[in-house]
């Protein structure tokens, strides 16, 4: 039997349907309100269903995060960033045959463009990443305008393919940029992680030398960053590519969105956080801070919006972060106050029964700064992570019908009133100023 709610409007009874999801919650269909002449009021878009998908799956309650169904953990230990990139985009995991012919098909699409690199001219070494990024990501429209039918499938797949393929070259380029240092191409020798890090720490003309755990770290970062379900950016991407726009500019949109100190900005935040703390032996008088909640100061990194007891990213990345500050022996004290935190966080009653475990922007900001990666990169390594899912959710919405983005308002403005002149305006303003 189909589940209906019902409301009354003005004494009238208005029944509206329930619609089963595969996982998770239900949600009631308001769509025939407007005929009533009503809208719904959910502002941040809290608790509505903006679209229906089958790409990513979470349970924050139960620290449940699925690509296509398969566990985050199981992907981030077992698969490779590029693996999980042909998941989300054709739903099932490769044969050995179709992985080999997409490492190959992403492989040939790394380079960019001679003419392209010129845009990078346009900035300074002082520009943010992300502002290049953007910019970068936009202006490949240029050269892949004509041609592209956005309801061909075969032209989102090549568009697809040439995204994931140059993220990785353009990131690595706003670093080299910011370093005043050459770009470099990417070595079809190297594995997806393993050229990101040649190309922004390689050294011209010398033979590669990146080493299997950091690379090994950046591509669990990579995998665990791809896709995060209706989130702000990948709602940007949908609410933009709804116009039929530009699939470049639509992924522009979305690094845009991702730039925010709320998104995509997190790690950078723990940073931040770390870097105020300054000292090991002020640990204890910010913990108290933290605790205080009349206190502005907050511990970024620990705790999660939609994970209510744990982070299963945080989980995954914990061992890796580990792994490379072990490697590298950095004697750091920002990681040593960043180590001490979490010991602190997973001892202590009052950080465990609020359930303000360390998550993954606090392992990620963690490892890509023992890797010597800048604060002002860390977004723009998310942007290469969360590339596939913008993808994916960009060709899912074009694959069916859909419309046009078009949130309503409540509005609280002023009514209709006529205008006045503006010497009439004046004199009023004389009168009322005396």
């Amino acid at each position: 039997m189909t589940q209906k709610v019902q409301i009354i409007i003005d004494g009238k009874t208005v029944d509206l349907p329930v619609l089963e999801a595969s996982n998770g919650l239900n949600v009631v269909d308001v769509r025939e309100l407007i005929s009533e002449g009503i809208y719904t009021y959910d502002p941040g878009f809290l608790s509505t269903a903006a679209c229906d998908s089958s790409v990513t799956y979470i349970d924050g309650d139960n620290g449940v995060l699925l690509y296509r169904g398969y566990p985050i953990e199981q992907l981030a230990n077992q698969s490779s960033h590029l693996e999980v990139c042909f998941l989300l985009l054709n739903g099932e995991l490769p044969s050995q045959t179709q992985l080999s012919s997409f490492e190959q098909e992403i492989q040939s699409r790394m380079p960019v463009d001679d003419h392209l690199q010129h845009i990078f001219e346009g900035f300074t070494e002082h520009s943010h990443p992300m502002s290049m990024l953007c910019a970068a990501v936009g202006g490949l429209a240029s050269l892949y305008h004509d041609g592209l039918d956005i309801y061909n499938a075969d032209h989102r797949r090549e568009t697809a393919l040439n995204l994931i393929a140059k993220i990785p070259t353009l990131a690595a380029m706003t670093y080299r940029k910011t370093k005043g240092e050459a770009f470099l191409a990417p070595d079809p020798s190297l594995n997806y992680a393993e050229n990101f890090l040649h190309m922004c720490f390689g050294k011209e003309g010398e033979r590669p030398n990146v080493s299997p755990t950091i690379a090994h770290a950046v591509d669990q970062i990579f995998i665990l960053h791809a896709d995060h379900e209706q989130n702000a950016s990948t709602s940007t991407v949908r609410m933009a590519g709804s116009t039929e726009a530009n699939p470049y500019a639509v992924m522009s949109a979305g690094i845009a969105a991702l730039w925010g100190p709320s998104h995509g900005g997190a790690n950078e935040a723990v940073l931040d956080m770390l870097g105020e703390i300054a000292d090991e032996s002020r640990i204890e008088e910010y913990v108290e801070k933290a605790k205080d909640k009349d206190d502005p100061f907050r511990l970024m990194g620990f705790g999660h919006r939609v994970y209510k007891n744990f982070d299963p990213r945080a989980t995954v990345m914990q061992e890796s972060c580990h792994a490379v500050l072990n490697e590298l022996g950095v004697d750091d004290p920002l990681l040593r106050i960043a180590q001490k935190l979490e010991r602190i966080a997973r001892e202590q009653d009052y950080f465990i029964e609020r359930k303000l475990y360390p998550n993954i922007d606090f392992y990620s900001g963690i490892t890509l700064k023992a890797i010597g990666i800048p604060t002002s990169m860390f977004t723009a390594i998310f942007t290469l992570g969360r590339m596939p899912g913008w993808i994916t959710h960009w060709d899912e919405m074009l694959s069916a019908p859909f419309k046009i983005a078009r949130p309503r308002q409540l509005f609280l403005g002023p009514g209709k009133r006529d205008y006045t002149d503006i010497k009439i305006r004046n004199v009023d303003e004389n009168l009322r100023s005396h």
